[in-house]
Parts: C-alpha cells; sequence; structure tokens
C-alpha cells in the first residue's frame, strides 16, 4: 500500500505515524544550492544507488569530504523523463535512486559503497522498510567494470561477514539512465527536518541501521581539552596530531606492523583503518588503502610548503593524521599515508574488549 506520506507528515508536523511510504504530494520550493562539477577541476566520477525512498539514500552522503553532489531521481527504467507520481505509483520501470558525483582523488567508490551498505536493508527482496513495489527496491547500477568489479567484491564481503542473518539480494546492475527528481526532492531533509526525521523514524530505518551498524556518533569518541592530550601525550604524538607535524620515515611504531587488528584515533579513539587494508607502500609511513569508513575522517585542502595536497584528518578528534595520495594499489587507487603517532593499533583479539567488536569482520 502507498499513502500519500509527504502530505501527512506536513499536515502532522513532527507526529510519528505508522503509514507505508514515503509518498506525497507535489508542492513547489525554493531552489536548492547545487555544486557546478562543470566547472570542477579535479576529475570526477558517478556512482549511481537504489535504497529505497531516495530522501533517506541522499543524505548520507552529503558533507563527505570527496563527494562533489548527490541528487534525487530515477534510475534503471525504460520510460523517458518520468515524473515522481509516476515511479511512486509503481507504473514504471524505475528505481527511485540516488547519483554521487565524486573526486576519486579524494574518495574512492569503495568507500562510497561500504556507506551505502549501511543504509538500507540489502536482503529486502520486495522494497525497502514502508515503501514496498519494484520502485523501491535496491540496486547498484555500476557505470564501468571497475566498478562492476570493486561491487562485486565487497558484496561477497559483506555476504560472507556476519552482519546479516540473510543473504544479500542487492543486483548489481549496468548503468543505462537517471532522470532528476523534481526540485522539492532535492536535499529534502533539510527542508523538511522535521517530515525528513518523522519518516525515518517511523519507517524502522534508523531502527534497523542501528541494529547492524556503528553509527558514527561524536560523542562516542569525544576529543579531551588541549590541557588533557598534553598529559595523554607523548610530545610526538602531540606535535603531530594537533600541530601538523610529521613523524620521520621508516623510525615510527606501524610502518612494519604486520598484525591483525584495527587502528584507531589517538585523540578521540575514532576507528580509521583495518589492517586488511594496509600495505607496504615503500613510503616510509604506515599506508592504506583505504579507510574503515570515511565518516569518521576529513580532507581539507593543504597548501603548505608549497604543495597542493589532500590533508587526512580524523573528525571527532579533530587532528592531523597524514595525506592521501593517487598513487595506491587497485581496487582504489588511493594510498593513505599516516602517522604511527596519530593512532592507537588494538590488536584482533582485543577488540571485543575495547569496544570495537563490531568492526571484527573487517579483519582479515
Amino acid at each position: 500500500m502507498n499513502f500519500p506520506f509527504k502530505s501527512i507528515l506536513v499536515a502532522f508536523g513532527l507526529l510519528l505515524v505508522a503509514v507505508t511510504s514515503c509518498n506525497g504530494s507535489e508542492k513547489s520550493s525554493e531552489d536548492t544550492e547545487t555544486v557546478n562539477t562543470a566547472s570542477y577541476k579535479g576529475n570526477t566520477e558517478k556512482a549511481t544507488f537504489a535504497g529505497g525512498c531516495f530522501w533517506c539514500i541522499e543524505s548520507p552522503f552529503e558533507h563527505i569530504d570527496g563527494i562533489l553532489s548527490v541528487v534525487s531521481g530515477y534510475a534503471g527504467g525504460k520510460e523517458k523523463n518520468p515524473t515522481y507520481k509516476q515511479v511512486s505509483s509503481g507504473k514504471t520501470s524505475h528505481k527511485e535512486a540516488v547519483q554521487v558525483t565524486f573526486d576519486p582523488d579524494v574518495i574512492s567508490y569503495s568507500e562510497i559503497i561500504d556507506i551505502f551498505w549501511q543504509q538500507y536493508d540489502p536482503t529486502d527482496e520486495g522494497g525497502s522498510f514502508y515503501d514496498r513495489g519494484s520502485q523501491y527496491q535496491s540496486a547498484i547500477f555500476y557505470h564501468d567494470n571497475k566498478q562492476k568489479k570493486v561491487a562485486e567484491s565487497l558484496k561477497e564481503q559483506l555476504d560472507n561477514s556476519g552482519v546479516f542473518d540473510k543473504p544479500i539480494v542487492t543486483p548489481i546492475v549496468k548503468f543505462t539512465n537517471f532522470y532528476p527528481a523534481e526540485e522539492y526532492h532535492q536535499d529534502y531533509y533539510k527542508k523538511e527536518p522535521g517530515p525528513y526525521k518523522s519518516y525515518r523514524v517511523g519507517s524502522g530505518r534508523d531502527r534497523f541501521i542501528s541494529e547492524h551498524w556503528e553509527v558514527p556518533n561524536p560523542s562516542k569518541y569525544p576529543k579531551p581539552s588541549k590541557k588533557e592530550l598534553k598529559e595523554k601525550l607523548t610530545t610526538l604524538q602531540y606535535q603531530v596530531t594537533m600541530e601538523n607535524a610529521t613523524e620521520r620515515s621508516f623510525d615510527n611504531l606501524y610502518n612494519g606492523n604486520k598484525e591483525a587488528g584495527i587502528y584507531v584515533c589517538i585523540v578521540s579513539g575514532a576507528p580509521l583503518f583495518s589492517s586488511s587494508d594496509k600495505y607496504e607502500s615503500g613510503s616510509g609511513w604506515p599506508s592504506f588503502s583505504k579507510p574503515l569508513d570515511a565518516r569518521y575522517l576529513e580532507k581539507p585542502t593543504d597548501r603548505g610548503h608549497g604543495m597542493v595536497r589532500v590533508e587526512v584528518r580524523s573528525k571527532f578528534g579533530d587532528s592531523h593524521l597524514g595525506h592521501v595520495f593517487n598513487d595506491g594499489p587497485e581496487p582504489t587507487g588511493l594510498r593513505y599515508c599516516m602517522n604511527s603517532a596519530a593512532m592507537k593499533f588494538i590488536p584482533k583479539d582485543e577488540m571485543e574488549s575495547a569496544g570495537y567488536g563490531q568492526f571484527l569482520w573487517k579483519i582479515k
């Protein structure tokens, strides 16, 4: 069943209602800011996903460094220029979807899929939470063979992880088309924050996510005061994390570490990298092909020392970690070159007791 959910929420404000769709009436809204990717000077690629209501897939990709734009729309169908009314009614072959434009030199397709998995139920064949029907079924639309291989590999990894009791059913299909949705649907979480939050809670999506994943939360990984940090950290650790210093290559704690486990922020304790993604880059610093979750990081442009580089910082620790370069191994092509002094290593057999058990499946 499909109810005009948007109209109900607008009428009743923040009241949580038990309904079966994110469908609703069309109405005009002020224009929202869009990123002009055509004038962007860096490299760009696109990723296209379906995971039920596009409001709830669009918002998690916002405000992540390296992601240039996120657009809600319709994908995978035969009909040209479909409308929301047509798609939401199930009368087309399209799915509600989002298209992410990103800079692959800053964030990899692999990192983006890792975030996508955490936004919906990939074991549900019939739709997504209250939204039922083919228009709300999930899908990964790959844009080239490289994306296809990455998506298939990560799907297999998740399927074997034990995170879910049922098999992953999200299909990986070739991208054919994408039509942006009406303006009212773009950045809906900003335009109607109350109804948007009510829908997420009322549909059961937020509950499902919290039951299966660690949702990045700064309150769980607070940053100590500078006074506390000076007492807690060594001189080198403080200089690296708080003053953007760089430790000596080949003369640091974790460059040669081959033990299985997780690397966390020395300041906040937030999870950063898995030993499974660590590799020998020859740089003299611990290097990783990708982080555990890009949402724990910030990647501002560093113009110091006469260079233009992408800095990597711990988001919750507000601390310097290192830099990311585009000379890494496949499948990401990135090299996260980190300072050992900015991290703490938790061995695999200690992760559960240290509060990082939810990441054990990421450790080979």
